[in-house]
């Protein structure tokens, strides 16, 4: 029998956008074994992992993101043992691309969460049994296209494969003069029309907010834009979180959220803030934020841990093997063209995007310690992913004592009230 008041152990990262297989050179034992020495070890796979099975989307998550599936061979060397795959790429490859996924993780024996075959398979807790007791993981994304949301079942319809969706409304809140403004813009451009007429033909109903074309406005005394949390889906998370409380010694909440706070992509958006608390309320145990591919703030609410972003684990984007006519198009590509030469109109040869970012290769690692559901340590180990290294060489975590990425993190932290002591090229830290 498991002992509930034991110590548990935790470790996680950001994205593994990985498309490469791993060399003896690029592999870091240091990470393996900082990894390795957790009880519940975490990443959030970025990538489609099939050959070919599925069609492109027309639509994708920026690079249409598919790899061998033999690379799971390689994420098990740094010793994971749960993952989610909710996220802007999931469905890069359609349904088709989506199952060959779930098979070859299945096949790999690794817990994963956030994707299924309907939303209950998608929102339902996943659980890892370890030695020192039983840990439910939660999968879920703010940043995908709409058709990729999973469907519920019904008794005389199936379910749709997909994501677990954590949408959000977003309202712009001006003034009443800015109103007037819209209003007579609105009535000169017609660019209400089509919503208009939905209302008159009974496709859409009527609202005390205004539309203008896809944009909801308000009118308020601070001008901004305010989003929140989509009800249902909240309601759906809870209902996780309470059954996962249910059947685990711990709870974790994973979420994929691209979004940000106004132009700052390092900023948390509200709607963000609003959905990690609410998780810790209803008796999550962490929150383990990623997506925008950098570092974001840490907040230690009710003595429990939200990682806002845990920026990159590996990133591979520019490597994928092949694209889609789409991404040619895109970038006025002939037929002719080859993926490299895609990736080098994308990035103006190296000279911009994410490629020449190098707060996107640096990065985290959180390891902390809980006991009776209280955090009882947090260590922040600092990894490098080569920036500056040509595309076929970067994009492996390893190790690294420089501690600017350190003290970056305290500082994007300091907004939450989150202290750091960094000594020795790790940070901790202090616990009130």
């Amino acid at each position: 029998m498991k002992d509930s008041n034991k110590e548990i152990s935790f470790a996680a990262t950001g994205d593994s956008f990985i498309t490469r297989r791993l060399s003896k050179q690029d592999f870091d034992p240091q990470v393996a074994a900082l990894i390795g020495s957790a009880d519940f070890r975490f990443t959030n796979l970025e990538i489609t992992l099939h050959r070919n099975e599925g069609y492109p989307s027309a639509l994708s998550g920026g690079t249409w993101a598919m790899a061998d599936p033999e690379v799971l061979n390689d994420l098990k060397k740094y010793h994971f043992n749960s993952m989610t795959w909710a996220n802007n790429h999931t469905l890069d490859y359609l349904y088709e691309g989506l199952q060959a996924t779930e098979c070859n993780l299945d096949k790999a024996d690794i817990v994963h969460a956030g994707v299924g075959e309907n939303l209950a398979a998608a929102s339902s807790p996943k659980y890892v049994d370890c030695d020192s007791g039983r840990i439910a993981l939660i999968g879920a994304t703010s940043t995908f296209h709409d058709f990729w949301r999973a469907g519920e079942q019904r008794a005389d319809m199936q379910g749709r494969p997909g994501i677990n969706p954590l949408r959000y409304s977003t309202k712009y809140q001006v003034t009443s003069k800015n109103m007037t403004i819209l209003r007579e813009i609105a009535g000169s451009t017609d660019i209400n029309a089509e919503n208009n007429l939905a209302i008159k033909e009974g496709f859409s109903t009527d609202s005390d907010l205004f539309k203008f074309g896809s944009y909801t406005f308000t009118i308020g005394e601070q001008e901004g834009m305010v989003r929140e949390p989509h009800p249902e889906d909240l309601q759906r998370m809870t209902k996780a979180i309470h059954e996962g409380k249910r059947q685990a010694d711990y709870v974790i909440v994973s979420i994929h959220c691209h979004e940000m706070n106004k132009d700052q992509k390092d900023q948390a958006p509200d709607f963000l803030e609003a959905i990690a608390r609410h998780c810790i309320d209803e008796g999550a145990h962490a929150v383990i934020g990623h997506g925008p591919h950098i570092l974001r703030g840490v907040e230690i609410y009710k003595n429990r841990p939200i990682f806002y972003s845990l920026g990159n684990f590996i990133f591979q984007n520019d490597t994928v093997q092949k694209l889609p006519s789409d991404f040619y198009e895109q970038y006025n590509l002939p037929a002719t063209a080859t993926v490299g030469e895609a990736l080098d109109k994308r990035s103006q040869n190296n000279t911009k995007g994410l490629g020449v970012n190098k707060a996107v290769w640096e990065s985290v690692i959180p390891f902390w310690e809980m006991r009776e559901g209280v955090l009882t340590s947090l260590k922040f180990y600092p990894i490098e992913l080569g920036f500056g290294l040509p595309r076929y060489q970067r994009g492996w975590p390893k190790i690294t004592t420089n501690e600017e990425v350190l003290k970056s993190l305290e500082e994007l932290s300091k907004q939450y009230g989150t202290e750091f002591v960094i000594k020795d090229g790790m940070a901790e830290v202090i616990l009130n």
